[in-house]
């Protein structure tokens, strides 16, 4: 990623501070929402180089993800441009896979492995969707256990956000 081409912003939610951040009308980093926007900033842009503040940055996106976290039904477009850089074929495919899973349904970790044709790897499907740098976008919290437990969530608010994320997509929630 260029760095004078390296945009980011952080707006408000109902439940927090989101952040998004990328290069060239390319998605590469969000984050989920925190308390304020300084940790919004501090976690989205963390490793980064030097960035470009823009309000405006990805404006539709913005507006589906407040609409998200109002509770309103959105399956983030499998359009939407994102990079991967750094990431090897084995968690681009992972992170592939878990993408095409839509609001409101979960996949296990082996059933991810099984569909990108690793059934023994449900726990290096773990650790790649660990290092997703794209949380809600590419729906990591989706994914869990076969036993039907949560499994892990390295996003901030780790699995408590990934209970919450869950309870909001269940159907007839409320």
């Amino acid at each position: 990623m260029r760095d004078e081409s390296l945009k980011y912003t952080t707006f408000k939610t109902n439940w927090g501070y989101f952040g998004l951040a990328g290069s060239n009308g390319t998605l590469a980093r969000t984050c989920l929402p925190v308390r304020d926007r300084q940790k919004a900033e501090s976690c989205l842009l963390k490793g980064l180089p030097a960035a470009q503040y823009d309000r405006d940055y990805f404006r539709p996106l913005q507006e589906q993800v407040i609409a998200y976290f109002e509770g309103a039904r959105v399956d983030f477009s499998p359009d939407i441009p994102i990079l991967l850089e750094g990431f090897g074929g084995f968690a681009r495919l992972v992170l592939a896979a878990c993408r095409k899973i839509r609001f409101g349904e979960v996949a296990t970790y082996s059933g991810l492995a099984s569909q990108i044709g690793r059934p023994a790897a449900a726990r290096a499907v773990g650790n790649a969707l660990a290092q997703n740098p794209l949380p809600l976008i590419i729906p990591c919290h989706r994914v869990i256990r076969s036993d039907g437990r949560l499994g892990g969530f390295s996003a901030p608010g780790g699995t408590t956000m990934k209970k919450r994320l869950l309870e909001l997509e269940r159907p007839n929630r409320g």
